[in-house]
């Protein structure tokens, strides 16, 4: 749902939005952790001072039950808290990173993500072969672009059929579709 919502809206909106959205959803649940450890801190210790001017235990229990057990609820409570709360800041800390990694400035990364699937990779009519190699490319292939040992196909290997065409750049196949201007 956040990741839909993060599309909508521009990168650098979105993240100064979606920054101050999680700061406004999580420091509370810190403050409010902070604040549950220190109170139950406090009614242990008042617990403990109670409990510790009594002799009899029937005289203690009013102090165990009023400050102690509910001063332990609230640390353990607290600490349930300020783990949660930090899950969630390292959680909202890594979903940012990963906006940032894949953001790219002022663009629309499904728009840029449909342009690259829609572009072809190679459009260059020259041909080239790897010598020794049975696969035809087109010149701007990236599986031998700027590789010295890829030179143009013979007219008796391309007649004789025992060349494919690549399947990443997809050359026209045949006789007639070599460069060279012998063939």
């Amino acid at each position: 749902m956040r990741a839909a919502r993060t599309a909508q809206r521009s990168p650098t909106a979105s993240s100064a939005a979606s920054r101050a959205a999680r700061l406004r959803a999580v420091h509370p649940t810190l403050w409010a952790a902070f604040a549950a450890l220190a109170v139950g801190a406090v009614l242990c210790v008042i617990g403990w001072y109670g409990i510790s001017g009594e002799r009899f235990a029937e005289r203690q229990l009013p102090y165990l039950a009023s400050c102690t057990v509910p001063g332990a609820a609230l640390i353990v409570a607290g600490a349930v808290l300020l783990a949660h709360g930090r899950g969630a800041l390292a959680a909202a800390r890594v979903e940012e990173l990963y906006g940032l990694l894949v953001a790219v400035e002022g663009e629309d990364p499904a728009a840029v993500r449909a342009e690259r699937a829609a572009a072809p990779l190679a459009t260059s009519d020259d041909l080239l072969i790897v010598p020794e190699g049975r696969l035809l490319h087109r010149a701007d292939c990236p599986l031998v672009a700027g590789k010295a040992t890829a030179v143009p196909p013979d007219a008796d290997v391309l007649a004789s059929g025992a060349t494919t065409p690549c399947p990443i750049c997809a050359p026209p196949h045949g006789a007639g579709a070599a460069a060279d201007p012998e063939a």
